[in-house]
């Protein structure tokens, strides 16, 4: 059994956490993970730019980070786990990419979940090209998940 952990850091509190967590779930099984630990930050901009500047040496905000942990442990009934890694939220980027992109802010903030997934199982892009494998993957999948409303 996969488990998403959700928080928040310098936002108000937000009624589609479960809803959320559900989503994150649904799509680490769509992409056969199991015993996956993962958490999700939702901040805003003031908090993924200072991440963005300490560890890409870019200050400026971004909509999503992910940080790749892979570590192995056994949880108390002796189940090997994968402690995944974190993905960080800005609300401010997701905003952003609504009004760049013309999308709804569902089906972002579904786009920028995957994303942060990916990128914990191990996949990258060199820019954000849609042809990347990447990318490609991202929107492949999404294609696949219920299209149950987030927010």
């Amino acid at each position: 059994m996969n488990e998403v952990e959700i928080s928040l850091e310098g936002v108000e509190d937000l009624p589609w956490i479960e809803a959320l967590r559900g989503f994150a779930l649904l799509a680490l099984d769509a992409l056969g993970k199991s015993d996956w630990d993962l958490s999700i930050l939702f901040c805003d901009d003031a908090f993924i730019r200072g991440l963005n500047r300490q560890y890409r040496d870019k200050d400026e905000p971004t909509d999503v980070l992910s940080f790749e942990q892979g570590d192995r442990y056994r949880d108390p009934e002796g189940v090997e786990r994968l402690l995944a890694g974190d993905i960080v939220i800005s609300l401010g980027g997701l905003e952003r990419n609504v009004a760049e992109f013309g999308v709804g802010a569902d089906e972002e903030l579904k786009r920028l979940v995957v994303h942060g997934i990916l990128h914990l199982s191990g996949m990258d892009h060199a820019d954000n090209d849609p042809a990347q494998p990447m990318l490609r993957a991202q929107e492949e999948l999404l294609a696949t998940l219920p299209a149950a409303r987030i927010l």
